[in-house]
């Protein structure tokens, strides 16, 4: 019989079964046993986070060299990882999936370099990259390569921060170095359950401290979010997971030379905020929950909080003013008084760089009594961790307003983004109580010898007190000497803001020549 002749036509058609082949993974029971555990194979993941049918592969059909232990014998296509770029909302987004069903995603040469490849095709074209983690670390079997491999990542990671948005989403283990990725980048989602991040595994915990443990125990969803603070999010399934990635990605802008897109608003930008006057005990011990003042004064009453399960006595979150995306830094009555502590610092620090690493505003919210006092903070380094959210402030050349709702003392009240650390706009309530400390403490202090030397204590006590107050505390004392700009009506809060934010929106500052700045660690 004579041979058939090949064409473009038969050849094309090889093409789209190998390319077939290679989406439905090394073997059918590897897809069923990735369901059975709860998760999604690379591509439905990737589906789910980009728009209907925008996804283009890179690289689908790379295979590794590697040889020894069997590994000559099996080289399925995308060597474990699926990458490519699509679009979130219409906006190009890229993407870098782990395929669990292929040597577990662990991490080999070939891997490595598909992820170099598009880490590098996202900083060139100033668009986000999204990395769906599921991986088993280093492939053991390609030794040291591998670990070169992470190291390539790691560079990455670093050289793109702060130039476009880098999006970690944990859907499956990462242990050891792998972990160091994830830390690099601007934000982290988790899935319960079903993702853990740890230096170290339980087994060797257990080896080397005698401590037992299980994986979530040690470096589940609910304890990097909610203890470690190393997760921004924490989710029940993925589905809700990647719906949440798409909603931060359509608040923040491509990258740094870009501002965050402008969405059409209803919410009347002069809308009155009556029901502030209720909202906000005038007592300044009296707790109330800052975030229905949020949702208050912002558009739709819609915000997006960061970090919500860690250092709750701090608030971050994006939101929209008007259609324009701004950040939001706002102390927390209802956790312990709204008081600075070394995580809310360190919280706040993180936040506030990034907003003005990628041209979002910053309204700051102020109700603080103070730094949290005590030993274990003074040990663990309040001092140092303190100041990274007074040195993120201060180096920020973003828009800046604050606005104190009723108490602000002592050194809190200068780093929650005062007028003399440079905020462009500082306002108040009539409620608020700008001072060194509470009238309380002031007139015991000031006061001591007089008050224990008095045949009646308490009373004059409580008439130095009284003083204090009127003499220093009243809510115009600041204003009288511009430190603050306005004390304003609380329901005209929302205009207010919204017109000087307009008014700031073409600020423009520069910082010294520098090759960078040594913040506190």
């Amino acid at each position: 019989m004579p041979i058939a002749e090949e064409s473009l036509r038969s050849r094309t058609d090889e093409l789209t079964a190998i390319k077939e082949s290679a989406r439905g993974g090394p073997d059918p029971a590897a897809t069923e046993r990735q369901h059975a555990k709860g998760k999604l194979t690379a591509h439905e993941r990737i589906g789910l986070l980009l728009d209907k049918g925008s996804f283009t592969e890179v690289e689908p059909l790379r295979r590794h060299r590697a040889s020894g232990f069997g590994l000559e014998h099996k080289k399925p296509y995308s060597d474990g990882v699926i990458t490519g770029w699509g679009t979130v909302h219409g906006r190009t987004v890229f993407v870098y999936a782990h395929d669990f069903r292929i040597f577990g995603g662990a991490l080999g040469e070939a891997h490595a370099q598909k992820i170099h490849k598009i880490m590098d095709l996202a900083e060139a074209a100033g668009a986000p990259v999204v990395s769906l983690n599921d991986g088993a670390g280093a492939r053991i079997q390609e030794g040291v390569t591998a670990l070169a491999g992470y190291g390539g990542i790691f560079q990455r990671n670093t050289r793109a921060s702060g130039v476009i948005p880098q999006i970690s989403v944990m859907l499956g283990p990462c242990a050891g170095g792998a972990a160091y990725s994830p830390a690099l980048t601007d934000f982290v989602f988790m899935v319960r359950e079903t993702s853990q991040m740890f230096i170290t595994g339980p087994d060797v915990v257990k080896a080397v401290t005698g401590e037992e443990i299980t994986q979530n125990g040690l470096g589940g969803a609910d304890v990097h979010a909610g203890v470690s603070g190393v997760s921004h999010f924490a989710y029940d399934d993925e589905e809700h997971c990647l719906e949440d990635v798409r909603y931060l990605l359509s608040l923040l802008p491509a990258n740094n030379r870009e501002l965050s897109p402008v969405t059409p608003c209803a919410d009347p930008a002069d809308r009155a905020c009556d029901a502030l006057l209720d909202l906000v005990p005038a007592g300044s011990g009296q707790a109330y929950d800052i975030r229905k003042v949020i949702e208050e004064i912002v558009d739709d009453g819609e915000y997006f909080e960061v970090h919500p399960a860690w250092a709750t006595n701090l608030v971050c979150a994006l939101t929209r003013f008007d259609g324009h995306v701004v950040g939001i830094v706002a102390n927390q009555p209802a956790s312990m008084a709204g008081v600075l502590d070394i995580e809310a610092s360190e919280k706040g620090a993180r936040f506030v760089q990034f907003c003005d690493a990628f041209n979002i505003p910053l309204v700051t919210l102020v109700d603080v009594p103070g730094f949290l006092p005590g030993v274990d903070q003074e040990h663990n380094g309040i001092i140092r961790r303190g100041a990274k959210l007074l040195y993120a402030y201060c180096n920020a050349t973003v828009p800046r307003i604050s606005l104190v709702l009723r108490k602000a003392y002592g050194g809190a009240y200068i780093v929650m983004d005062s007028r003399s650390i440079g905020a462009d706009l500082a306002l108040a309530w009539p409620t608020n109580e700008i001072a060194v400390m509470g009238a309380e403490g002031a007139a015991n202090v000031v006061f001591r010898r007089e008050i224990n030397a008095a045949e009646d204590p308490q009373a004059v006590r409580e008439q130095r007190i009284a003083e204090y107050k009127s003499e220093l505390m009243h809510p115009y004392y600041a204003a009288e000497r511009g430190l603050i700009d306005d004390v304003i009506d609380p329901r005209e809060t929302r205009s207010v803001l919204i017109r000087s934010l307009s008014m700031l929106r073409a600020k423009h500052a520069d910082l010294p020549t520098r090759k960078h700045g040594n913040p506190p660690q």
